[in-house]
């Protein structure tokens, strides 16, 4: 496989990963941009890129941790979910939450990971747990659940009360999901894409957010759908089977970054 081939391959998880750790689309993708014309200009970096995915995130961790407080300063499309971004992560240094989405988001060992953030394994696997410790302190707020698929729905029922949230609706549609919201207000949303009746899990996250404010996560088994660059693009994206830490990761992510609204 060629070098463009390879980078190619693995650009819409890297650009997954790059917006989970900055909580916006603009900044997560003007930081990839950087990584690819970095290694566009230097020789070792290019050749290093032929290693496989742990040194193209390395190379990517490196330029981010050496200007990740200028994120502030990205022209984009703004908007109050990237401007809740920004300003926490002015005050927070985000390298638990690292460590984190790349050993569970990005299924990474602890080895690989430590490899990927210059450190130890010991240190990987104390900066996860105090990641961990920061998703049990989260406010607790209403979830509802987009999913057709009763097993996988039942899950992430089961995921989302033991971090502490509670249920506001389970839908199976779209027009579940409109009643739901119509009656309670969610505090955060985990979506399916395809759904039961052949509606779109996109169209009742966009008719979610034409009235409220709220962080989505979807959950698919095509990321790389969503993925392409053409149109806003989800935050928060989980890939289908998922390992329930990864969930965990998104969730706490989500509600780190976004407006979450207290359970009534």
């Amino acid at each position: 496989m060629s070098l463009g081939a390879h980078v190619a391959s693995n650009l819409p998880y890297l650009r997954r990963y790059a917006r989970a750790l900055t909580g916006s689309q603009t900044a997560g993708d003007a930081y990839v941009r950087a990584t690819l014309e970095a290694a566009l200009s230097d020789d070792d970096l290019r050749a290093s890129l032929e290693g496989g995915r742990v040194p193209l995130y390395r190379a990517f961790t490196r330029l981010w941790e050496s200007a990740w407080l200028e994120v502030a300063d990205l022209p984009g499309e703004a908007n109050l979910h990237e401007a809740a971004a920004h300003e926490r992560l002015s005050t927070i240094t985000p390298r638990n939450r690292q460590a984190l989405l790349l050993s569970t988001l990005e299924d990474f060992s602890l080895a690989e990971t430590a490899e990927i953030m210059g450190t130890s394994s010991e240190e990987v696997e104390s900066l996860v747990k105090e990641a961990i410790g920061e998703i049990e302190n989260e406010s607790a707020t209403n979830v509802l659940i987009i999913e057709d698929e009763p097993l996988i729905s039942m899950q992430l029922e089961d995921l989302v009360t033991s971090l502490g949230h509670d249920i506001c609706g389970v839908a199976a549609t779209r027009t579940q999901a409109q009643q739901v919201v119509a009656e309670r207000t969610p505090g955060l949303v985990l979506a399916d894409i395809q759904l039961a009746d052949g509606s779109s899990g996109l169209d009742a996250v966009d008719d979610i957010l034409a009235m409220v404010n709220v962080p989505v996560i979807f959950i698919t088994a095509y990321p790389e759908r969503l993925l392409t660059g053409d149109r806003p693009e989800p935050t928060y994206l989980v890939t289908k089977p998922f390992q329930e830490a990864t969930v965990r990761a998104a969730i706490s992510q989500a509600l780190f970054f976004g407006s979450s609204s207290p359970i009534d």
